[in-house]
């Protein structure tokens, strides 16, 4: 059945933990780099268009996930959780934020279906915060910051946010005494993720491109001065 060599995994992935050295002394924060690293091989993979590599480096993020279940599920302090847990959560959120597919909610498409999404997942938010929350919150801003302007628009687009607010530059004189004004060259960084995004494009993605191309052309530089 779909899904049966998961069973096998995690049966690894526990005797991997009693029996390797190295697989024992690790903790959910000497796994956090890994996760981090296998996330962006994933994105990698995927960009080069190898369907073969990316299956493969699927299966190291898989990996972390299994890992801190794990280590997780070791825990005697009232804590922990398994990757049953882990699947059930994803499971139960799938369900409940899809009332199109397993209820009886009707949708016109896709931007139906992710407006609904923003609706149900604020409501969880006030749910669980006991009171109106911010549509920011659970914006993660340990991520790369030309992500987290892209997620920050985003998010306030969805909820009608006035597209004014995201001209730092017009506004950076009447901010100039606070602290968390951001510098002229900020604003415009901040501007072009903006035009970007109205432009219908991802500009991590787009920056990333930019790389590689940047990248192709040295190495050709490169080649051409070698005797």
């Amino acid at each position: 059945m779909p899904g049966a060599r998961l069973l096998e995994l995690v049966t690894v992935m526990t005797r991997l933990r009693q029996e390797c050295p190295w697989d024992a002394k690790q903790t959910h924060e000497s796994l956090a780099p890994h996760l981090l690293e296998e996330s962006y091989e994933a994105l990698e993979a995927l960009e080069s268009g190898d369907p073969e590599a990316l299956r493969e480096e699927l299966g190291d993020v898989l990996l972390q996930v299994i890992f801190n279940a794990e280590v997780a599920s070791e825990r005697t302090d009232g804590t922990g959780y398994t990757i049953d847990d882990v699947a059930d959560g994803i499971a139960e959120k799938l369900v409940r934020r899809h009332p199109h597919v397993f209820g009886d909610v009707s949708v016109s498409g896709p931007d139906e279906v992710k407006q609904n999404w923003d609706a149900i997942k604020a409501a969880e938010r006030e749910a669980k915060n006991g009171g109106p929350a911010s549509v920011l919150d659970g914006v993660p801003f340990g991520q790369p910051a030309l992500a987290l302007a892209a997620q920050l628009q985003r998010r306030a687009e969805r909820a009608g946010v006035p597209p004014e607010l995201a001209d730092l530059e017009s506004s950076g004189a009447a901010e100039a005494a606070d602290s968390s004004a951001p510098s002229a060259l900020g604003a415009e960084l901040f501007a072009l993720v903006a035009r970007a995004r109205a432009a219908g494009l991802d500009p991590e993605l787009e920056l990333r491109a930019a790389a590689r191309a940047y990248r192709d052309r040295v190495r050709a530089w490169e080649r051409a001065r070698r005797p």
